[in-house]
């Protein structure tokens, strides 16, 4: 069982609440951190381990910085959220470029940072050559087709529109070294919001394996292998999280027989987390509107799925706290809803929660990741603020909320 807990007591968010507009994201700095050391501490054996951060989970300065000053890197996968890690002051291989149809602009200004930059097809190779040159270190996502099954989320990789295909990928390694290439790293993705920890060992195996492969048909060492993102978290109450100290042995021991005895030895992991790093440490606190009955009860909020469309396009389960009432019996049966042209604009469906009156505050869990990333406009909604709640206790706003003026800006009237 996974237990959710508030970043402040019940009083102190109540208080928040009253002082900042609603809705709003708040981010919790010092969890984030604590999971970011973590991580680090469970594959510390790694000769430099490194999780680039995905930046899509979260793109704001504020987040992105403290993964700096932790260590971690950056994965990117358009122009801007490589400037966001170039203003946070990574540079080089602190960045991992990954992107699928990609412009020229952008592959050349991945090339301009020195960012290691994973390519997601053969053709791409001849691509990059034309409109930026080729890079000394090059990677290439691999998408292992019928030869692997991805995960209830990601779907079958035949399905994916990512990757390199199985039979072309020693040939994608022979080109880029006609290119030019010396230095090389291998890629996958095949999961997403993860809690078997056996998934990740066994991508792992996969990418040892591929890895040696290379090495016995080319000749080329592989210089790390990315296991993408894809760990979860656990968003429901009967949910534990994945225990990474035991993904962690179980990956020093395929490593240490796999990879130690070979040509390899010495070869670096790395990961790209975006969702187990910051999600369970966002919360969108929002304040109830309307309580009505209709054909069932509904609970309307001063949120929608512009703030956190998960559960809409989903289905996705999101934890709520009514403040102040954790002791109250939870005897009501409520859809919670936003308030846009849409039916399917509600974060839960039949959630048991207390008596929900006007004016009480709700605090949905999990929005850490993909929540405010993942906002939009329809019905002209403003995208909310976000707050970082400081290690020593300050609460900074890091992003302020659109305005009118902001929504119009592009517009000709």
């Amino acid at each position: 069982m996974s237990q959710k807990t508030l970043p402040l007591s019940h009083s102190g968010m109540a208080a928040l609440a009253d002082t900042l507009p609603t809705p709003f994201h708040l981010y919790d700095e010092e969890a984030i951190r604590q999971q970011i050391r973590a991580f680090k501490e469970a594959f510390s054996w790694v000769p430099d381990f490194k999780n680039y951060y995905a930046v899509k989970a979260c793109p704001n300065p504020a987040i992105i910085k403290i993964m700096a000053e932790e260590g971690f890197g950056a994965d990117c996968s358009s122009y801007p959220e490589l400037l966001l890690a170039r203003d946070a002051g990574m540079r080089g291989e602190d960045i991992m470029f990954t992107s699928n149809d990609t412009p020229a602009s952008e592959y050349v200004a991945a090339k301009e940072l020195d960012a290691v930059i994973n390519l997601d097809d053969i053709t791409h190779i001849d691509f990059l050559n034309e409109v930026a040159g080729f890079p000394e270190l090059i990677s290439f996502r691999y998408n292992p087709g019928s030869g692997r099954t991805g995960n209830a989320i990601i779907g079958n990789p035949v399905e994916a529109k990512y990757g390199v295909r199985e039979d072309q990928l020693i040939e994608c390694y022979r080109k880029a070294q006609e290119k030019g290439a010396t230095r090389f790293g291998l890629h996958t993705m095949v999961a997403s919001n993860e809690l078997e920890g056996s998934y990740i060992v066994e991508t792992a195996r996969m990418l040892f394996t591929k890895a040696l492969e290379i090495h016995q048909n080319t000749g080329i060492i592989v210089e790390f292998v990315n296991l993408g993102g894809g760990i979860g978290i656990p968003y429901s109450l009967d949910q534990e999280a994945m225990d990474l100290e035991a993904v962690s042995r179980d990956i020093r021991a395929l490593y240490e027989r796999m990879i130690v005895p070979s040509a390899l030895a010495g070869l670096n992991i790395v990961f790209e987390c975006g969702r187990m790093v910051t999600g369970p440490f966002g919360y969108l606190v929002s304040r109830v509107l309307h309580v009505t009955s209709k054909y069932k009860e509904y609970v309307g909020l001063d949120a929608s799925m512009a703030n956190l469309m998960r559960p809409a396009l989903y289905g996705a389960y999101h934890h709520i706290t009514v403040v102040n009432k954790e002791e109250a019996v939870k005897d009501h049966v409520y859809d919670v809803t936003g308030s846009l042209c849409e039916n399917n604009d509600k974060f839960a469906i039949d959630r048991t929660l207390p008596s929900i009156e006007e004016g009480d505050v709700v605090v949905i869990h999990d929005t850490g990741a993909h929540g405010h990333a993942m906002g939009f406009n329809y019905n002209s909604k403003l995208r909310s603020a976000e707050y970082l709640l400081k290690s020593d206790g300050e609460v900074q706003m890091i992003r302020r909320a659109e305005t009118i003026d902001d929504l119009f800006a592009t517009l000709k009237f």
